[in-house]
């Protein structure tokens, strides 16, 4: 028995090391294969993400655009009371007071964040500090068109649409990193009756069940911005030395029955980091923006975020057809 053992062959100690190795050189390609696949994959859906979720948004904001500034023929309600016959709230015929009476179709506030209707100012609590003073987020636009609800006690009903921005935190997490903007979405009723004669802009769901107030649309927003065009593509901004776009409140006022085309800038960030190192020291990254004045030298970014812009031009078919 024993010689018949010795004529067998067996696997040295040298060739087992070296099997080792081998086999150990074969996984290491296969775990570095499979990071650069998983790392790519995860690129991938970040930016898929980003496109998706911008696309939804995109198409609420040009549907409402294209709403600004639609109404109904006027008619009276079942209280008598005709609605919008009061016309202090029309831009060209006086001055109105405040921005969130009027009932223009479009109006565009650059670099302010935040919007808290009238009837909701003691219990609101926006704060609208951004969180570093070098960020420009982000436009806020009012958007108002008229509509009919058969069964409603005012059936001829005007609607105001605000999309604005605030800033958010990933939970309690304070860190730079996990500081970003959420758009939100308001949506208001001019209520006209016997205990408001007058008028009055309501988002109170007890009098509007269609209303609501601040509701997050998207988070992640690096910058939201708005661009009001003429039917000649003249940019309506600083027109008559306001330094704004047109407004009721100042005299800009006149160009506000004009526009014609709105153009949309949205930027993203994503969730996590992209890229797999930040930029070297004086090669920042920028978002692509509509203006210059959004993306000096101080504004551009050091980190690994990955940020898509994307920008839409939207035709106002309702505005300035009389």
């Amino acid at each position: 028995m024993n010689k018949k053992f010795k004529n067998e062959s067996g696997v040295s100690l040298i060739e087992l090391l070296v099997g080792v190795a081998v086999t150990a050189l074969m996984m290491g390609a296969m775990f570095a294969t499979y990071n650069v696949v998983n790392s790519s994959y995860r690129q991938v859906l970040d930016k898929a993400s980003i496109s998706s979720s911008s696309r939804d948004i995109v198409g609420m904001m040009v549907r409402d655009i294209r709403l600004a500034g639609f109404q109904y023929y006027y008619g009276q309600n079942e209280e008598g009371i005709a609605p919008f016959d009061d016309l202090r709230y029309v831009t060209g015929l006086t001055n109105v007071e405040e921005i969130e009476d009027s009932h223009d179709p479009i109006i565009v506030v650059r670099n302010e964040l935040g919007y808290v209707p009238k009837d909701n100012l003691s219990g609101s609590t926006q704060t609208s500090a951004r969180h570093n003073s070098n960020h420009v987020c982000c436009d806020k636009i009012h958007i108002v068109y008229g509509d009919f609800k058969k069964n409603d006690q005012q059936k001829y009903k005007k609607y105001k649409i605000t999309y604005f921005a605030l800033p958010m935190e990933y939970d309690s997490d304070t860190s730079e990193k996990n500081k970003y903007y959420g758009i939100y979405k308001t949506k208001e009723s001019w209520l006209q009756n016997t205990e408001f004669p007058l008028g009055v802009w309501t988002s109170d769901v007890s009098k509007c069940n269609e209303c609501y107030r601040d509701q997050l649309v998207r988070s992640h927003v690096v910058d939201m911005e708005f661009l009001l065009f003429d039917q000649d593509g003249v940019d309506l901004f600083n027109t008559s030395g306001s330094n704004t776009y047109p407004q009721p409140d100042n005299a800009s006022r006149f160009d506000l029955n004009k526009i014609r085309q709105v153009d949309i800038a949205l930027s993203f960030r994503s969730g996590r980091d992209f890229y797999r190192s930040a930029p070297s020291t004086g090669n920042k990254r920028f978002i692509k923006t509509l203006r210059k004045d959004r993306n000096d030298d101080d504004r551009g970014y050091e980190d690994k975020y990955l940020r898509e812009s994307v920008v839409v031009s939207v035709y106002t078919r309702n505005i300035g057809a009389q």
